[in-house]
């Protein structure tokens, strides 16, 4: 079998699922990259294999930095709404030849891993601010 390129196999992928634009697919991969060096820095070695909830952080983190507040319009744009989407992302470029995967990956390691607002909204909303307890009236003078 011939090896295909990563151009060649989105156009292939797009073509027969056309949930998941072009650029959710080299988001996807930017991402992977951005995990495998942050794993790295932490394990101190080489990466072989990054599992379903490690690349979902790593998308969480990567998503923040790229995007700001504006990741999940970006995502949805995409057609990436949830963890699940990703999933599929990921074994459409399995079956392509482009992502490998163990014995162990499962699409289910993508389910309901954290919720998008969770995620990717809150960090970015406003934080009530803390109001000082204020020491209770004094009584008012009385009137000589």
């Amino acid at each position: 079998m011939q090896k295909i390129g990563f151009a060649e196999a989105l156009d292939s992928i797009v073509a027969t699922d056309p949930r998941y634009s072009r650029e959710a697919y080299v988001f996807l991969r930017d991402a992977l990259d951005y995990t495998t060096k942050q794993q790295k820095k932490v394990k101190g070695g080489p990466v072989r294999h990054v599992a379903g909830p490690e690349l979902l952080e790593g998308i969480r983190q990567y998503a923040l930095k790229e995007f700001g507040p504006m990741v999940v319009t970006v995502l949805s744009y995409w057609g990436v709404r949830c963890c699940e989407d990703i999933g599929h992302m990921v074994f459409n470029l399995i079956g392509a030849g482009i992502f490998g995967k163990t014995e162990e990956d499962s699409i289910e390691d993508f389910r309901s891993v954290y919720d998008f607002h969770e995620a990717f909204v809150k960090p970015f909303e406003p934080q009530k601010p803390v109001v000082p307890q204020l020491p209770p009236a004094l009584p008012a003078p009385k009137a000589s």
